[in-house]
């Protein structure tokens, strides 16, 4: 079984292709085992190449709204009036941490999305 590390954009190439020569081995066969080796050094690589960040606070809150079936009216409760609702998803007013414990609370939305910097829109 030859495997060698994944350094670059030609080494991640060639582990992508043999994943997908491989990609139906059978487990606990050798290779079962080269497959198992290579996806680790992909997502080794990947993380480090293309990592994921999370989403801002609000793009977060909007997925979560829409996931959920939720409107607008149904964060009065965790952020407060109507127009605090219009000026936190318009990026007009930042969540305050009261606001984000209520989120994190009452929806399930992490606090470490909800506390990540994001861009306002100014006047």
């Amino acid at each position: 079984m030859d495997i060698y590390p994944v350094r670059n954009e030609q080494d991640y190439e060639m582990a992508l292709a043999e994943i997908d020569r491989l990609w139906e081995a059978a487990p606990g066969t050798p290779e079962g085992d080269k497959l198992d080796v290579l996806v680790t050094l992909v997502e080794v690589y990947e993380a480090k190449h293309f990592p994921i960040l999370p989403p801002d606070p609000i793009e977060a809150i909007l997925h979560y709204m829409e996931s959920q079936g939720l409107s607008r009216a149904d964060l009065e409760p965790y952020i407060g009036s109507r127009a605090r609702v219009s000026e936190v998803l318009n990026r007009k007013r930042p969540l305050s941490l009261n606001m984000i414990r209520n989120l994190q609370r009452g929806l399930g939305i992490s606090a470490e999305v909800l506390i990540r910097p994001y861009e306002l829109q100014t006047a």
